[in-house]
């Protein structure tokens, strides 16, 4: 899990540094410009937009160690005649001493600017919404931007952040910067790992600076799994899981299929649907590497996990073990009691999520909306995979919030919630098997959620069958287990 860290987290931390190691903040702020500088080339001419607090310190040293380097640099401020504060003042001084002047931000400047351009004007301490003259600069030179997008007459450089952002916000709520890169200084802010805020931030490359501890994150961004199956050589199938899934009704024998599909594509050693007789033998027909038996009340002995839901299914037959629940399992009113029952994971959408818990209206699309509401309902053992455009992982004891970045517009089709719900019963079927303590349920729900996005961010953008995760999801699979040299 990479943190993500709100602009306070960030703070203390700096804090940190300065008054428990007596780290100067000047050091701090040397180490983030050194960074920051080698990510520009030394044969283009530089525009430093420079702003009055620490960020604008931060732009100050830049353009000073580009200027030493023997490079064309140019500062420019949003006040003809400004008055730094704090570490900027000094980092003003050492400028100037080499002769730097100051050129004023007003209309029409982005037709000036060439080569790159460094975004230095507003950073941790950003206060929303810009006021003027930054807000109609800001707004002036993303119409810019947008405008010559195809044929862009500079670059822009971000120092920890764009300008108009919310370090502590994914939300974008008024005029931004829209960069090529981002050099961020020591961890990852919120505005860097979630959208839209993510999409104005272009390349991020995290600059080290030198904190006293690891940061202290509630939210993290969901990473790249490590090791996708047991190491040992000599397994047996029910080694991987034995995945149980009561599905499949009347006209909608699709769901079950696709839910049989993701559990198998994702490793499960052993499958078995329990569909309703009348479509029993048309789910066989189509999922030849599953047993499908009809549904006469009984579980099957021997199995790691059930899934219930796809194919409106929405009676819950009675199991003690780990239990995922998605679409028609999804009741009313619910949410709360399979919340506080352990090794359960429930996976609605925002419609289903509002029905569970008697929500008047659904979550919004926007991803700040979805983790308020996500961490309303996070009490207990229960896991919530509340699924949108980056799905959110809570529960399970612990108070971080998990965001997924994987996927694309593509996955907004029918059955990619029943291909997703049976990747999920997979890992948490494995998980059973390796007997890993409920710390790390959790973690095999953020590990299904990653694999669905990245299957889909393998085949590309644009429309999409469900079926062609298949391949995608054990592609990335087999190459997660060559990299930990599990082949």
């Amino acid at each position: 899990m990479i943190p993500l860290l709100r602009a306070s987290e960030m703070q203390a931390l700096e804090k940190g540094a300065i008054e428990g190691w007596g780290i100067p903040s000047l050091v701090l702020q040397e180490h983030a410009a050194l960074g920051a500088l080698g990510l520009l080339p030394v044969d283009e001419p530089l525009h430093v937009l420079a702003g009055p607090g620490n960020n604008g310190g931060d732009a100050l040293a830049l353009a000073r160690l580009a200027r030493l380097r023997g490079q064309w640099v140019e500062v420019w401020t949003l006040d003809a005649h400004p008055v730094w504060r704090g570490d900027a003042a000094l980092q003003a001084r050492l400028w100037e001493g080499l002769g730097g002047s100051y050129r004023c931000l007003e209309a029409g400047a982005v037709q000036i600017f060439r080569g790159w351009v460094v975004d230095g004007l507003f950073g941790l301490g950003t206060r929303l919404p810009l006021r003027d003259p930054a807000a109609t600069f800001v707004a002036e030179m993303h119409a810019w931007i947008q405008h010559h997008r195809d044929r862009p007459t500079f670059r822009v450089l971000a120092l920890d952040l764009p300008t108009g952002l919310d370090p502590s916000s994914s939300d974008v709520s008024g005029p931004a910067l829209l960069v090529d890169r981002t050099a961020c200084f020591g961890h990852l802010k919120v505005c860097h790992g979630l959208r839209p805020a993510r999409s104005f931030c272009g390349d991020i490359t995290v600059i080290p600076i030198p904190l006293p501890r690891g940061p202290e994150a509630k939210l993290m961004l969901m990473d790249r799994p490590s090791r996708p199956f047991p190491e040992r050589w000599d397994t047996h199938k029910r080694d991987f899981g034995h995945v149980a899934i009561r599905a499949g009704g009347r006209g909608m024998s699709g769901a079950a299929v696709l839910a049989a599909l993701g559990a198998l594509r994702a490793g499960a050693g052993l499958v078995t649907v329990l569909a309703d007789s009348e479509v029993r033998a048309e789910i066989a027909s189509q999922v030849p590497e599953a047993m499908v038996r009809p549904w006469e009340g009984i579980l099957p002995e021997g199995i790691d996990v059930l899934l219930v839901g796809p194919g409106g299914v929405s009676e819950i037959p009675a199991w003690d073990g780990p239990l995922v629940l998605d679409a028609s399992a999804l009741r009313e009113g619910e949410g709360p009691f399979w919340m506080a029952r352990p090794e359960t994971v429930i996976t609605p959408h925002p419609g289903e999520f509002a029905r569970l818990f008697g929500k008047v209206k659904p979550p919004s699309h926007q991803t700040s909306d979805r983790l308020v509401q996500a961490m309303e309902v996070a009490t207990g053992p229960g896991i919530l995979a509340l699924k949108g455009a980056q799905s959110v992982v809570t529960g399970g004891g612990t108070p971080e919030v998990w965001v997924n970045p994987t996927g694309h517009r593509g996955l907004s089709t029918g059955g990619t919630g029943d291909f997703l719900a049976g990747i999920v019963a997979a890992k948490v079927a494995l998980w059973k098997k390796e007997g890993q303590g409920a710390a790390h349920l959790k973690e095999a729900v953020a590990e299904a959620l990653w694999l669905h996005g990245a299957a889909a961010d393998r085949l590309g953008p644009g429309p999409m069958l469900v079926r062609e995760l298949g391949p995608s999801l054990s592609s990335i699979l087999r190459e997660l287990n060559r990299e930990e040299g599990n082949a």
